[in-house]
């Protein structure tokens, strides 16, 4: 009964067993019993006992904290080898180029896969224990055009736009990404809670109303932007005209191909001020090589989270009052240049 009432040092933190067990040694060189040492330090005996044999055979190394857990790999049911051959595959392939269901790898996916190739069913959740442990987390996917060229892109990260930087510091220019965009009243991505089974219900104008505006950044964290109904040539010129008339430096600009950036008209007025304006296109499909999309995006996101517009100006206000706020925030902006696939140009 006594030694019921001792202390479980099984029970204690691996720091707590340490000190118990180097007090158990320093009691022991002391010359006290193992039933002394048990009553002074209110443990068992069997525990005095265990813990001088283990010193006696090893030294203070062998009465340190062994690291819990079972052993990396025990357990397991797929081998180092078949470990490292499903992450070889979900690295390199998409699921349906192995005729699996989806374009992006899941759980349900990769359980089919190892089912696939080594006739082992595993339950879903272990397979999202081993994705973990390889590295893997659950990510929101870049979107990439099916007629993206890549050699072509490549080419723009290795020699266009390096030569446009060096251009560019050879004349004093200022390098501008511009884009266009526009926000509706009905994409708004708003989510909030609500008693489960009961859809909350967001109150909306049934008329579609937008506003379509035109942006342009710098790596420094300038913004320029103009709202309008429609994009056209006209405007476009407009808008260049005002940038350049509020900088001090020549300026690039760096587009996307959408058509009415290679008008006649807006080719013809930047060759007729080519001294204070040039105009560069970025390689057809490849929006996400813009640092301006990530602004768009911001923007959606923040007026998606406002009150639901009533009129066409709500919604001028919304895009005219984020844009302008972002104008006093440069920090901000240079935010857009650290995105994976912008970093190129911050």
């Amino acid at each position: 009964m006594e030694e019921e009432l001792r202390t479980e040092a099984v029970k204690q933190s691996p720091e707590e067993q340490y000190r118990i067990r180097r007090d158990i040694v320093r009691l022991m060189k002391q010359g006290k019993s193992n039933s002394e040492i048990a009553v002074t330090l209110d443990v068992s005996e069997r525990h005095v006992r265990a813990t001088k044999r283990s010193y006696l055979q090893g030294g203070l190394a062998a009465i340190k904290p062994k690291k819990r857990g079972r052993k990396e790999g025990e357990q397991r049911t797929l081998t180092p080898e078949q470990e490292r051959e499903i992450k070889e595959i979900i690295t390199d392939k998409y699921p349906d180029q192995l005729r699996l269901e989806g374009c992006l790898w899941t759980r349900k996916n990769v359980r089919e896969l190892v089912k696939m190739k080594y006739d082992l069913e595993l339950p879903q959740s272990t397979m999202g224990c081993y994705l973990q442990r390889w590295g893997f987390s659950v990510q929101r996917p870049l979107k990439k055009a099916y007629k993206q060229d890549d050699a072509r892109v490549q080419a723009w990260l290795e020699q266009e736009y390096p030569g446009i930087e060096a251009q560019a510091k050879e004349e004093n220019a200022e390098i501008y990404w511009g884009d266009e965009s526009c926000v509706q009243n009905t994409a708004n991505y708003a989510r909030g809670y609500a008693p489960v089974g009961k859809t909350p219900v967001l109150r909306v104008e049934a008329q579609k109303m937008k506003i379509s505006f035109f942006s342009a950044i710098t790596n420094q964290g300038k913004v320029f932007f103009k709202l309008f109904a429609s994009m056209n040539a006209d405007l476009l010129i407009e808008f260049l005209a005002r940038l350049v008339e509020q900088s001090d430096r020549k300026v690039f600009m760096i587009v996307d191909n959408l058509r009415v950036h290679h008008a006649k008209k807006v080719t013809a007025w930047v060759a007729e001020h080519k001294n204070e304006i040039a105009l560069f296109f970025l390689p057809p499909y490849s929006p996400e090589l813009n640092p301006d999309e990530y602004l768009n995006n911001d923007l959606k996101r923040d007026v998606g989270n406002r009150p639901m517009p009533r009129s066409q100006g709500d919604i001028c206000d919304n895009t005219t009052g984020f844009l302008q706020a972002l104008q006093t925030n440069p920090d901000h902006v240079r935010t857009y240049f650290q995105a994976p696939h912008a970093l190129y140009a911050a």
